[in-house]
């Protein structure tokens, strides 16, 4: 099947002024004078990427590296300075907060106004206006101008109006982040739902896990370049890597240290108190290459702290090959105090019955400070864990969870 959304080496060029005018009379001056040529910025360089109808797509990278001019370019909003965009579908997006909605209207009024650029009719979308009012959780301020509306009752209606028109691709950018916990919540299950029904979904997040978890593939883009594409874990541990590389470069010229190498791309952090090494353990204490399901394991993590560290928080993670994150522990959250560590030691995190179903996995370590935002040490899916369920006959999913059948004829 022919791509729904298709790059080819496009590139977006746009031209600051940097000559302020900020006054009438400079103005007026300036409408009497020759504008001095402006700078030229190139938010998007030679950037080539296909989408499969039903594909979810990624778009990662650090603040100004060009994704939200991408995603302008997908809606028809930019046009390229050179390359091409090709598009097929009714697409439905959710941009910076603002854009869609005309603030002298109602949010009703709006509805029926977003439904027609969408190319349904009024009767079309008064059926959809009780589950678009539902959703959007805004009561009687559906009737009231929307420039009255606060940040969250805006965004949670035009994400409820963009997700009912039935799009054939939806695009989000970080937009979802001014929403309460519930509505992010609501929002991720209607995403999710797009997903299950073949939808194809762009997606910007700086919470990269849930882009690993939601979107099949990935771009990476750094200064409008893009530095890598495929599968969204690789994409994810390729973008993460130059972000550790470039995070341990500004610490160690702080310090005035030398540049740590390559070898240590999975790890982060101050490293006043590190982690030494990790031990997976059964419950012989010894180190198999693979477990069983059911079985005991012993996350133990040996550290070294080079001064006294109170009030330490050690933690875990487990995730799946396909980088679904499935656990993450810590002595904070389960209240379990460390007054304080110095010199060497270990913490052990013990689960009895390993409830993980066969297949390949990958555990992280971390030490934190008490408030959890400062990082000690953290090494990031760096120990491989392989699972097998030789003596079970269930094999579907990666859990396996106790439970029990019960029927009446």
């Amino acid at each position: 099947m022919a791509p729904v959304i298709e790059f080819t080496s496009v590139s977006k060029r746009f031209i600051l002024h940097r000559d302020r005018r900020d006054t009438i009379q400079a103005r007026v001056a300036g409408m009497l004078s020759r504008r001095p040529p402006g700078e030229e910025f190139w938010a998007v360089r030679d950037v080539s990427f296909a989408v499969e109808p039903g594909q979810s797509l990624g778009l990662v990278g650090h603040n100004g590296a060009g994704k939200s001019t991408v995603l302008k370019l997908m809606t028809r909003i930019l046009e390229p300075t050179a390359g091409g965009v090709r598009t097929q579908g009714r697409i439905a997006a959710l941009l910076e907060l603002g854009s869609g909605f005309h603030p002298e209207l109602s949010g009703r009024e709006n509805v029926f106004l977003y439904g027609s650029l969408m190319g349904l009719g009024r009767a079309e979308m008064t059926a959809k206006l009780p589950e678009i009012a539902a959703f959007a959780d805004i009561g009687d301020f559906i009737d009231t101008e929307i420039k009255h509306y606060s940040s969250g009752m805006y965004t949670r209606l035009a994400f409820a109006v963009a997700t009912a028109v039935d799009p054939d691709i939806l695009i989000t950018d970080e937009v979802l982040t001014v929403g309460d916990e519930a509505f992010q919540r609501k929002c991720m299950e209607r995403i999710y739902g797009f997903r299950r029904a073949n939808k194809t979904i762009i997606f910007v997040s700086h919470a990269l896990e849930v882009v690993r978890a939601l979107c099949d593939v990935a771009v990476w883009l750094d200064h409008g370049v893009m530095r890598a594409s495929g599968p969204s874990g690789a994409v994810i541990d390729a973008y993460l890597a130059d972000v550790n590389r470039h995070e341990r470069e500004r610490l160690a010229a702080a310090k005035g240290d030398e540049v740590p190498s390559e070898d240590s791309s999975f790890r982060r952090g101050s490293h006043e108190l590190e982690i030494t090494r990790v031990q997976l353990l059964d419950e012989f204490a010894t180190e198999p290459a693979v477990f069983q399901s059911h079985a005991p394991l012993t996350v133990r993590m040996h550290y070294l702290a080079h001064a006294p560290i109170i009030g330490p928080v050690f933690g875990i993670g487990i995730h799946h090959e396909s980088g679904a994150w499935l656990v993450g522990p810590n002595t904070g959250f389960d209240e379990f105090r460390i007054p304080q560590v110095v010199g060497e030691g270990y913490v052990d995190y013990r689960i009895p019955a390993l409830p993980l179903l066969g297949g390949s996995y990958r555990v992280s370590v971390a030490a934190v400070d008490t408030t959890q935002t400062h990082v000690y040490d953290i090494h990031d899916r760096h120990y491989p864990l392989v699972v097998q369920s030789s003596s079970m006959r269930e094999r579907y999913g990666m859990l396996s969870i106790p439970g029990s059948w019960d029927w009446q004829g």
